[in-house]
């Protein structure tokens, strides 16, 4: 075999292979743009929800309402900011008002709070009270006494009328006092738990 044929031969070689050369080549090129483009986040973590306030407020109140558009609570507030993370708003100095059905207010207060952005619940803490007046009945009947929680930190469940703490708790039902290393109270029942070291004062009824 001549050079003339054996370069003649080499060319009709070449022509039958390039085609499937050049595919191995977009390919290859193909896959290397695939694994070196940026991957897109699924929908559900395409935003990550800020830990920094969105929003401040000072010298505020806020209220919420039932769906018949009974008020159901008023925050008021020296400052607060709202995190978007978890949709909660820290207070300084709060003074949270709840109502039940008949429209009897429950006053919390304390030096710092957290609530919820739905309003259905706030953690109180530092000199943290909660203090319902007495309420008149019907008839000849009793008024209910006055009703005062205090401590260091509590927990209020506003749309479930409920206080609990996991913190020492001093209870006051009229003169009688109550104090306990946990505690637990729903208003619905008119039941108060304590557990732990438990004392209390009675006072005689006149």
């Amino acid at each position: 075999m001549n050079m003339a044929r054996l370069m003649r031969y080499g060319r009709d070689q070449l022509s039958a292979w390039l085609p499937a050369l050049l595919m191995m080549v977009f390919a290859l090129g193909t896959w290397w743009l695939v694994r070196s483009a940026p991957r897109a986040l699924p929908s559900d973590q395409g935003q990550i929800a800020s830990t920094e306030p969105d929003y401040f407020m000072r010298q505020f109140s806020v209220r919420s309402f039932e769906p018949d558009g009974r008020l159901k609570s008023e925050v008021f507030g020296a400052e607060g900011r709202h995190l978007p993370a978890d949709d909660t708003l820290e207070i300084t100095q709060p003074r949270i008002v709840s109502f039940d059905e008949q429209g009897h207010p429950t006053v919390a207060t304390a030096q710092r709070a957290v609530a919820k952005g739905d309003g259905s619940e706030a953690r109180l803490y530092q000199d943290a009270r909660v203090v319902r007046e007495p309420i008149a009945r019907a008839g000849k009947q009793p008024a209910t006494p006055r009703l005062e929680f205090q401590g260091d930190f509590l927990h209020v469940f506003i749309d479930d009328e409920r206080v609990s703490s996991d913190q020492p708790v001093q209870l006051r039902r009229g003169a009688d006092i109550f104090t306990g290393d946990v505690f637990a109270y729903d208003d619905r029942s008119g039941v108060a738990e304590l557990t732990g070291r438990v004392r209390g004062v009675l006072q005689p009824r006149k």
